[in-house]
């Protein structure tokens, strides 16, 4: 069985629902046959949208210093509950040596299997995610066509950070599902929930439907990579 380090903090609530589904995800009778898995809830992390689009701070050398972290006690491969933070993948991989599982490219994979290639996908995630383009590139390769917000990208961040990040969850997904609407009218018969707030979302409020969860996805990746069975 291969260690799993979890690069977290970006946010605490999303690394807790990583780790909370893969223990729930993985297959096993006691504890000794569950993952081994290494947290780092990095908190100092700064944000990953105001470095893309405002000159904000660069994340690199605090992502590279939880890589370091993890890998110094003994993780085998890492994953990040951020869809934000893999636009700066490529960077941190240069500068530690360590396999990743990247959520991007496995939420890719998953879209092409279950919906094929002809699905049209509605992005929601922050606005460093929409306009680094970071999933239209990767579905782009694959084949698959998407579609933005236009008039709702706004409430979704507002969704995003002063209802999710924030914690105050009693005020419901309204802001979230007008997003969905505008998306349908574009032509989406499915919804990335991209960005991993969204994901968290899913498990608190319980909605269903065409939704794809990057952070479910993650979570079965990462249990089959380390050598685990799905539950």
């Amino acid at each position: 069985m291969k260690t799993i380090g979890i690069i977290g903090g970006m946010g605490p609530l999303a690394t807790v629902d990583l780790y909370r589904r893969i223990v729930l995800r993985t297959k096993a009778a006691k504890d000794q046959e569950h993952l081994h898995v290494l947290i780092d809830s990095n908190t100092n992390i700064p944000d990953r949208t105001k470095a893309i689009i405002a000159g904000g701070e660069d994340p690199v050398p605090q992502l590279v210093k939880s890589a370091e972290i993890l890998k110094q006690s003994g993780s085998d491969f890492l994953i990040m509950p951020c869809n934000t933070a893999h636009y700066f993948i490529d960077d941190v991989k240069a500068k530690v040596e360590i396999p990743f599982v990247n959520m991007l490219s496995e939420t890719v994979k998953y879209t092409y299997n279950k919906y094929g290639k002809d699905t049209v996908v509605g992005i929601m995630a922050t606005d460093g995610t929409i306009k680094s383009k970071l999933y239209e590139r990767y579905y782009s390769e694959a084949g698959i066509k998407t579609v933005i917000p236009d008039k709702t990208q706004e409430k979704i961040m507002k969704f995003i950070y002063d209802i999710i990040k924030s914690g105050k969850y009693d005020e419901g997904t309204d802001l979230m599902f007008e997003c969905v609407e505008e998306l349908k009218s574009m032509g989406a018969d499915t919804f990335l929930l991209g960005c991993t707030e969204l994901s968290s979302a899913q498990y608190l409020y319980k909605f269903e439907g065409p939704f794809i969860n990057p952070m479910e996805i993650l979570t079965e990746a990462s249990i089959i990579y380390a050598g685990g069975e799905l539950n």
